[in-house]
């Protein structure tokens, strides 16, 4: 026995069931997969139709005159900028004796600094021995332009500072003659004077010698600078393995399509709100999962599986019997998005139950899942929703009908006063759910149950309704029906946005109706 319990409210549910959403996105493999593999094409198709042009690279060893070990590559980020400039561009094609513009063929190269010092070139052309000749022209343009930047820079520094040796001269000379003019005498005033003139002439003559000194340093620093800057590596041509370029983009193309397919599949169940597990099922409907049921295979299964899909629907077959047999009201089989499933299911039942009497399978559903459906010697007939009034009371009648958008609500209860619901699991919208719920409710037809179709196999949630109508018709509603006269049980009235409020004992006992329950 358990205890009535009262519904949570609407403003307790969770903003996102991140268990309804893994399930729905897990159902949507297919989207996902196809999404997934669609990007690995691409990456691998991207390999093979954008080739690399012929590419070919060189190597320069670069010396500054103002290297230091802290160098955070400024002065090799700034060879890099040199090396895009018109004036390297335009050098390099006098080499190359070619016509082209610079503007262009500076979009064809472009430098790399590895370290402080050394700097990488790559050139593309049209042919391999093309790009390994512009990558050499390329190279010795830059080499001949930063030499001559470090000459004329070396030459520009001895000359300043040669300059100012040479005012240094004129200087001394005018000390010097300074000195000559004045002798010292007894003044001791102007043996101060010549003293000083002494201590400049001392002062002038070191500085000379200064300036000198650095200026040879820079002329002889030149050279040093000049055979520091050279090629070290030899223009050649890089390869290109295409199997490796096809895996790394077949890889990018995969994992970013499987990211684009799994957000659209998330973003997609997020919107679309498709219940797929039993508890929220359920609940939209307003009545409990009597029973599963894998969807019809569309190719051939392994035996195993196939095995079992058999025992499942033999026992869901025994199930529905049992519960139309124990029926004193005409039973249907309402579907939703699951006609051809509910087609085999009612012919099945159908046929258990002719062994005990005449059955007539009342074919409601708007396509032609039934009616074309193939039969064999000796199976129920199956009539059309406007002959079955022609059948005899006699006769038990088995429903068969749609609860899909667009259906004729009016005409449901002519199926059978009593229905169980044949539902797809991620088919139906939770709002359609609690329209086919209130619907139902309004026509006065009592929901025995849901049997699910193609269920989530990872499914863990209780489809089972303990506290409302849904137990009282599973378990003893016959009963309550036989004492009533064969009129309905229970009151069901519609309320608010498809929620169901029926008028239940305080205590509800479970009996388990199928053979499934019963395990």
């Amino acid at each position: 026995m358990t205890t009535s319990t009262t519904s949570e409210s609407s403003a307790a549910a969770p903003l996102l069931d991140l268990q309804g959403l893994v399930v729905a996105v897990r159902r949507r493999r297919r989207l996902w997969c196809s999404v997934a593999l669609l990007g690995l094409l691409v990456g691998a198709a991207m390999a093979v139709v954008l080739l690399p042009p012929p590419t070919a690279a060189t190597k320069v060893l670069v010396a500054h005159q103002e290297d230091q070990p802290n160098d955070t590559g400024t002065l090799i980020r700034t060879d890099v900028e040199l090396l895009g400039t018109t004036r390297i561009a335009e050098r390099a094609l006098r080499i190359l004796k070619s016509p082209e513009k610079p503007e262009d063929f500076m979009r064809e190269y472009q430098g790399t600094g590895l370290t402080n010092n050394l700097l990488q070139i790559e050139v593309t052309g049209d042919s391999e021995a093309e790009a390994v000749a512009r990558a050499g022209a390329l190279a010795e343009a830059f080499v001949a332009d930063h030499v001559k930047r470090m000459r004329e820079a070396a030459k520009a520094e001895a000359k300043a500072l040669l300059d100012q040796r040479d005012r240094m001269r004129n200087e001394l000379a005018e000390v010097n003659k300074a000195i000559g003019d004045r002798s010292p005498g007894n003044d001791p005033k102007a043996s101060a004077s010549i003293e000083s003139l002494f201590a400049r002439r001392a002062e002038l003559n070191a500085r000379i010698t200064d300036f000198a000194q650095r200026a040879e340093d820079a002329r002889v620093g030149t050279p040093q600078l000049v055979a520091g800057t050279q090629i070290v590596d030899a223009p050649r041509p890089v390869r290109h393995s295409l199997p490796k370029a096809a895996v790394t983009n077949a890889g990018i193309g995969l994992l970013l399509g499987l990211a684009l397919g799994l957000a659209v599949a998330a973003v997609g169940a997020v919107v679309a709100d498709r219940p797929v597990l039993r508890r929220e099922i359920a609940a939209n409907l307003g009545a409990s999962v009597i029973a599963e049921l894998r969807r019809l295979p569309r190719r051939p299964m392994w035996p195993w599986r196939l095995r079992r899909t058999r025992a499942a629907r033999e026992r869901l077959t025994t199930t529905l019997a049992r519960t139309v047999r124990g029926s004193t009201e005409p039973v249907s089989l309402l579907e939703l998005g699951c006609a051809r499933s509910t087609s085999v299911i009612a012919l099945n039942v159908a046929r258990a139950l002719a062994a005990e009497g005449p059955v007539v399978v009342v074919d409601g559903l708007p396509g032609p899942q039934l009616a074309h459906s193939r039969q064999k010697p000796g199976d129920p007939a199956v009539v059309s929703g406007e002959r079955a009034a022609a059948v005899p009371q006699e006769v038990r009648r088995l429903g068969v009908g749609s609860v899909a958008p667009g259906t004729a609500w009016t005409d449901l209860r002519y199926l059978g006063s009593r229905t169980v619901l044949v539902v797809r699991a991620g088919h139906g919208s939770a709002t359609w759910l609690h329209t086919v719920a209130r619907q139902l409710a309004d026509q006065r037809i009592a929901v025995v149950g849901v049997v699910l179709i193609d269920p989530d196999p990872r499914d863990r949630t209780d489809g089972t309704l303990w506290d409302g109508l849904h137990i009282a018709l599973r378990g003893h509603s016959e009963h309550l029906t036989r004492q009533n006269g064969g009129g309905t049980s229970h009151a069901v009235q519609a309320v608010g946005e498809g929620q169901l409020r029926t008028e239940r004992p305080t205590w509800a006992v479970r009996v388990p109706d199928t053979d499934q329950e019963a395990r």
